[in-house]
């Protein structure tokens, strides 16, 4: 990896299982940071079964398999979604991606990290579960927001991934979003469950960032293919996209001191190897 300066924050979003909604938290988080003035990249990481382009409206011509090629760059990949707002899809339905092994998950960052400097945040959007190549990403990544819903079995799948990531490879900093809760005492109550089980368990304290309520006018823009933060702007969970994006906003200006002194990513620890 590279050591150029950067102050490039870089978000890795992740689920212990699917349907949390985090590729749509992706997407409006990265909307909403635009709409504030930050430059923003998203990558669809799910490498098995992606559909940010999906959410989009999108059929892209080339993906983040085309990356693995000698002479194709991010830049000839990455897709102007709108000013400030880039994207960089990936292939759906290529099982033989799921499983990054090392020299290829080395070519695919080489390349990427010399692209990353020219945004604020570039969001990593993870597949769901502990593949080899989504705890890699999430080791990677500066910062980590763990998306769960107040259902039992998201809670619970999304404890074992938290403790995979601190028990075998030391990632031991989370924030965590509560999603399609009915209200604050619901997002409160699901994160202090999870909360409790990795202090006793895990000796780790994940951080609260917020919560997304929820809304019927999410599902509408879903179906129209449209981002949230487009299509109802002032909609009560556009106003918790608006609010997550405005405390991330505040991490990264804590964090600029440490983002100028290393590269975008962090290195693997050895386990990776």
């Amino acid at each position: 990896m590279s050591n150029n300066q950067t102050t490039t924050l870089c978000v890795s979003v992740l689920s212990g299982k699917g349907g949390v909604g985090k590729t749509n938290i992706t997407l409006n988080l990265g909307c909403s940071l635009v709409s504030a003035g930050e430059k923003v990249l998203l990558m669809d990481c799910d490498l098995g079964l992606a559909n940010l382009d999906v959410l989009l409206g999108l059929a892209p011509e080339k993906t983040l398999q085309d990356l693995l090629l000698p002479y194709t760059t991010p830049a000839e990949v990455a897709i102007p979604i709108s000013e400030g707002l880039d994207f960089i899809p990936a292939a759906s339905g290529m099982p033989e991606l799921v499983e990054l092994d090392t020299d290829i998950r080395n070519v695919l960052f080489d390349k990427l990290e010399s692209f990353f400097p020219a945004y604020d945040f570039v969001f990593l959007d993870l597949g769901a579960g502990i593949s080899s190549t989504v705890l890699a990403m999430a080791a990677m990544s500066r910062l980590r927001l763990v998306v769960v819903t107040p259902e039992p079995t998201s809670l619970t799948d999304s404890y074992a991934l938290m403790k995979v990531l601190s028990k075998k490879y030391g990632v031991t900093d989370f924030y965590v979003v509560v999603n399609q809760a009915d209200n604050h005492r619901e997002e409160v109550q699901a994160f202090d469950r999870l909360h409790a089980a990795c202090q006793k368990f895990l000796k780790i304290e994940p951080q609260f960032l917020g919560g997304i309520r929820t809304d019927r006018l999410v599902s509408e823009a879903v179906r129209r293919q449209k981002p949230l933060m487009q299509y109802a702007p002032h909609s009560l969970a556009a106003q918790n996209f608006n609010a997550l994006a405005s405390r991330l906003r505040s991490i990264r200006l804590t964090m600029l001191p440490q983002l100028a002194s290393s590269s975008v990513l962090m290195p693997l620890p050895k386990e990776f190897s």
